[in-house]
């Protein structure tokens, strides 16, 4: 296979700071030069200069677009980039560009990562209507739709996906061959959006109900309900610190510097829901062991008592048992850090998910 086939990596805004697995996916292919395609750019620090932006300052364009699938400019910019395949994340952004990549006559591949399939099909209205349409239409006509983790798949074949057309597939991490050994400066981690399915509120519960000295934790990740949890944190006496969105490398030190990470997550009233969240795979890689619940993809990569503790979903008592078993036992933490390295190692290694995702580029492109 020649080592200079194009993969156009789409997505509509260009790129998100929480989205560090779609950079990273792109950054390790090895056989597949990437092109990062975008509608508009957003100030972070995933953003790179040279991403190709096609309706900067051209929101009419845009709002065409949206509107009818369809976009002269977008045609140019794409058909600009030469690519062999188009591999857009998300289903919405996938319809978006589905229609100009069928005109160019370029095979599609879309990733459906959560809300993709969870929330926005059971929005109410005409909304609703028209995203399961455009869901419908582009389940149509993509080659491949890879889905994060075995219940969004399911959930994609609830949606109308043809199940011949979904393979599971998890993005993957870097694992270290070293694992940095820092300081503990930090007894819990939290990493992620503030957003109701990330279940912060519950955490905040389970480190209140925990018995003094009350843990040290950290939080990183922002979000629209980052303020009223930094409310609740100081109303509940809390030893807790909020860092906000930090950039890749800082995450990376922060859990290093932590007993564990917990990932509290559930589905949210409206119904969305995780896939698979990276953080759980980055801890597993840095030898950290992880406290979550047991929501969507997370079984697929924390084994219970074997490389984590696992929880029901929104039952905060059971984080906090969880979180004072691990605490309290510090050969405990060693041996379910060091299983979950070595099964993040075997199973979710970024490198060999990535050769993996190649050899499907090579067998859809054709």
């Amino acid at each position: 296979m020649p080592a200079d086939r194009r993969v156009a990596v789409w997505r509509s805004a260009m790129l998100p700071g929480s989205e560090t697995f779609v950079r990273a996916q792109g950054d390790a292919l090895t056989r597949w030069r990437p092109l990062y395609i975008g509608a508009e750019r957003l100030a972070s620090v995933l953003s790179r200069p040279d991403d190709t932006v096609v309706f900067e300052d051209r929101a009419a364009a845009f709002l065409r677009l949206r509107l009818t699938g369809t976009s002269p400019r977008l045609r140019g910019a794409l058909a600009g980039l030469r690519p062999d395949l188009v591999h857009a994340h998300f289903g919405g952004d996938g319809w978006l560009i589905s229609g100009t990549a069928r005109r160019l006559g370029v095979p599609l591949v879309v990733t459906l990562h959560g809300h993709d399939v969870t929330r926005q099909p059971l929005s109410s209205g005409l909304h609703g209507l028209r995203y399961r349409r455009n869901l419908r239409t582009v389940f149509g006509r993509a080659a491949l739709i890879i889905a994060v983790s075995g219940v969004i798949r399911d959930r994609a074949i609830d949606c109308g996906a043809d199940p011949a057309k979904v393979r599971v597939h998890h993005t993957g991490v870097r694992v270290p061959d070293t694992p940095p050994l820092l300081p503990k400066r930090w007894d819990v981690a939290f990493v992620g959006r503030f957003v109701p399915k990330k279940g912060v509120d519950d955490l905040l519960t389970a480190l209140a109900g925990m018995r003094a000295p009350r843990p040290r934790a950290v939080f990183l990740g922002d979000g629209p309900l980052e303020a009223g949890m930094r409310e609740r944190a100081e109303r509940l006496g809390l030893d807790a610190t909020f860092m906000g969105a930090q950039p890749p490398e800082s995450v990376q030190r922060h859990l290093a510097e932590s007993r564990m990470l917990v990932v509290s997550s559930k589905t949210a009233p409206d119904g969305d829901t995780e896939g698979l969240p990276t953080t759980v795979l980055e801890a597993g890689a840095l030898g950290v062991p992880v406290v979550a619940t047991r929501h969507s993809g997370i079984p697929e990569a924390v084994v219970d008592a074997e490389t984590g503790l696992l929880c029901p979903e929104a039952d905060p008592a059971a984080l906090a048992a969880a979180m004072t078993s691990l605490l309290g036992d510090a050969v405990l933490r060693r041996r379910l850090g060091a299983q979950a390295r070595r099964h993040v190692g075997e199973r979710f290694n970024l490198r060999a998910q990535t050769r993996r995702l190649e050899s499907l580029y090579d067998e859809f492109s054709r």
